[in-house]
């Protein structure tokens, strides 16, 4: 009979000891330790480095008891096909496992669940919390029923990129009226005078703010007062986009900002399919940063939202009630950065120096 029964391959690799995440980390063996057996003691910030080292080497990640969770919190995006949606969600999913709760995540596909009823299934879970991320909240048109009857029932939640003073919620949003004017504003600067907007259902509060900084840019920037002749609705898809920049373009627009990057990609597509180059006969601006566009042809300028801060703010604010913390649910409003590219550039025929921003008050 065999005596290496049970035993490992000799040429199988060696399992990773505390000692070598511990050199990885750059910590004692004595906090891994910690870490390992689920002790306290150890920031959070050693505790997720730990906790990656032990994934890089291979170290089986210890299980946690079920008392040691919080409980668990819905994630509820509107769709998982605009690149945005599934970051700002990936990123909520990731803060909220560090901080000990279990993330569901529920996406609203054409078909599938409505929102009321993911609701309810999250309520009959006993749920701790929900996360709202664009969902019925920020279309101006929906009914808020839904979210008064969870705050009747006590239950926490958090609003993402459309804020609703009426519910008195806790909301985190990207501030849409100032990002667009900083485009506009950028566009300007390289001489362009006819900037156009290709923006989303006006139904929805983000579209309202895009517009509103849009109409507040033309006049600081290029000394137009009416953005209608300026403006293109249509939806937040590759065609709505297509769609939208036709019509800007039949107008005679040399620069379109976009609502999002997946407009963005649209108005692309309509630039090129009439023998037109972007930027060197039109320029693009899209909206979001979302994954690979630093990878399209050309590199899209775009606004990037801050994932990070916002996913950041949204897990707080929820933890923060569910832990029944006084808070005074104000809106937190994040700014975006202009990412500039290759898809911005020149006007071909400026027309004159473009104007100086006014003092704002």
């Amino acid at each position: 009979m065999s005596t290496t029964a049970g035993r490992a391959h000799p040429d199988a690799p060696e399992r990773p000891k505390l000692e070598d995440l511990a050199r990885k980390v750059g910590v004692s063996i004595a906090t891994v330790s910690r870490v390992v057996n689920g002790r306290k003691g150890v920031s959070r910030e050693v505790r997720q480095s730990v906790l990656a080292a032990m994934d890089d080497l291979g170290y089986e990640r210890p299980d946690r008891a079920r008392s040691t969770t919080r409980g668990q919190v819905g994630i509820i995006v509107p769709d998982l096909t605009n690149p945005i949606f599934p970051a700002i969600a990936q990123t909520v999913v990731s803060l909220l496992s560090q901080e000990d709760f279990i993330p569901i995540l529920c996406a609203l596909p054409g078909g599938g669940r409505s929102e009321d009823e993911y609701i309810e299934m999250l309520v009959a879970q006993e749920a701790s919390g929900i996360i709202f991320i664009c969902s019925s909240h920020a279309d101006g048109q929906a009914s808020l029923e839904r979210y008064h009857r969870l705050r009747g029932r006590g239950i926490p939640f958090v609003l993402v990129n459309g804020a609703r003073p009426e519910l008195s919620a806790a909301s985190v949003s990207n501030d849409d009226a100032a990002a667009i004017s900083t485009a506009v504003h950028h566009l300007a600067s390289l001489g362009h005078r006819k900037v156009g907007l290709a923006i989303g259902p006006h139904r929805f509060i983000p579209s309202r703010q895009k517009l509103a900084g849009f109409r507040s840019a033309l006049a600081e920037y290029l000394d137009t007062q009416d953005p209608e002749p300026h403006t293109a609705t249509s939806m937040f898809t590759v065609e709505g986009g297509q769609s939208a920049a036709n019509e800007l373009l039949d107008s005679g627009h040399t620069a379109i900002v976009c609502a999002s990057d997946v407009m963005a990609l649209g108005a692309i597509r309509a630039v090129q399919a009439r023998g037109l180059r972007v930027p060197e006969d039109v320029s693009i601006v899209g909206f979001d940063d979302s994954p690979l566009m630093a990878l399209t042809n050309p590199p899209l300028t775009t606004l990037r939202q801050p994932v990070a801060a916002i996913a950041h703010a949204a897990v707080h604010a929820l933890a923060a009630e569910i832990a029944g913390e006084q808070s005074t649910r104000s809106p937190v409003v994040l700014a975006s950065d202009l990412v500039v590219r290759g898809s911005t550039g020149p006007a071909a025929a400026a027309s004159g120096p473009p104007r100086s921003p006014r003092s704002r008050r």
